[in-house]
C-alpha cells in the first residue's frame, strides 16, 4: 500500500504537470505513454515488440496517436494511409503462408486504433478551447466515479456487476461511482464552467462515468483473456499503463464522436 501511494502521488503530480504545461513536451509524453501501452498488449498477445509483427504495430499505433501536424509531411489522408496498410498486413498473412496469421493481423489492427484513437483524442483536448478546464473535467469524473464504485462496493455491494469479467465489481459500486462522480463534476462546473448548458453538462458527466467505468471492463476482458493480473509493471503498484489510462483513452474517442469536446 505505502508503495503504491507513493508511485501514485509521484506519478500523479509528474503527469497533471505535464498536462498543465501542454505544448510539444506533453504531446511526448502522450506517444510515449501510448508506445508502452502497445507494448503491453503485445507482451500479453506473446508477439516480441521488436519483431516485424510488433514494429508494425508500433507504426499503426503512431499513424492514429500523432497529431496531423506531425504527419503532414507524408502529403496522404491518414485515414486512407492506415487502410493501405490493413490491405498489406493481410496480403501479409498470405506472404508468410500464415506464419503470421489473420488473428494476430486483427490483433494488431484493433489494438493500434484502441491506443492509438485513445491517447491522440487524450492530446486532441487538450489543445481545444478551454481545453485545460475540459481535461481537468473529464479527470475528476473518471477517477470520482473509480473511488466512488470502489468505496460503495466494499461498503454496500451485493450484486455483481459482471463477474464473468471482474468478479469484484458490483451493481451498487457502479451506480455509486455515477454517482458520486455526478456530484464531483457538478462542484466543479460551478467553479470552472465547461458548457453553456447545465443538460449538456448533466449528460457529459453521465456519459463519461459510464464509458469510463465500460473501458475498465474491457481492459479486464483483455486481461482475462490473456490470463495476466495487470497490464504491466511500470507503475510499482498500480500495474501497467494501460490498468491506470483504460477509462480514459476508452472516454476520449467516444466524447470526441458525439461532440462533447
Amino acid at each position: 500500500m505505502k508503495q503504491r501511494i507513493i508511485t501514485g502521488v509521484i506519478a500523479g503530480a509528474g503527469f497533471l504537470g505535464f498536462i498543465i504545461l501542454g505544448g510539444i513536451p506533453f504531446i511526448v509524453l502522450m506517444v510515449l505513454l501510448a508506445l508502452i501501452g502497445m507494448w503491453e498488449l503485445l507482451r500479453m498477445k506473446h508477439i516480441k515488440p521488436w519483431s516485424v509483427r510488433g514494429l508494425t504495430a508500433f507504426l499503426f499505433l503512431l499513424l492514429l496517436a500523432l497529431p496531423q501536424e506531425a504527419i503532414s509531411f507524408l502529403h496522404v489522408d491518414r485515414n486512407e494511409l492506415f487502410l493501405l496498410l490493413i490491405i498489406v498486413l493481410l496480403g501479409h498473412t498470405v506472404m508468410t503462408k500464415n506464419s503470421f496469421t489473420f488473428d494476430e493481423a486483427g490483433f494488431v489492427i484493433l489494438a493500434s486504433v484502441y491506443v492509438g484513437f485513445g491517447f491522440h483524442y487524450f492530446m486532441y483536448a487538450r489543445f481545444v478551447d478551454n481545453g485545460l478546464t475540459l481535461i481537468f473535467f473529464l479527470l475528476c469524473i473518471i477517477w470520482a466515479t473509480d473511488s466512488g464504485a470502489y468505496f460503495v462496493g466494499r461498503s454496500m455491494g451485493k450484486r455483481k456487476l459482471w463477474p464473468e469479467i471482474s468478479p469484484k465489481k458490483t451493481i451498487e459500486g457502479s451506480i455509486g461511482g455515477i454517482l458520486i462522480a455526478l456530484g464531483i463534476g457538478l462542484v466543479f462546473v460551478y467553479f470552472f464552467p465547461v458548457y453553456d448548458s447545465m443538460i449538456t453538462t448533466i449528460i457529459a458527466i453521465l456519459l463519461v462515468s459510464i464509458a469510463g467505468q465500460l473501458g475498465d471492463l474491457v481492459e479486464s476482458a483483455f486481461k482475462r483473456h490473456y490470463a495476466v493480473k495487470d497490464s504491466g509493471q511500470v507503475l510499482p503498484g498500480h500495474g501497467g499503463i494501460l490498468d491506470r489510462f483504460d477509462s480514459m483513452i476508452f472516454v476520449m474517442p467516444l466524447f470526441y464522436l458525439v461532440g462533447l469536446m
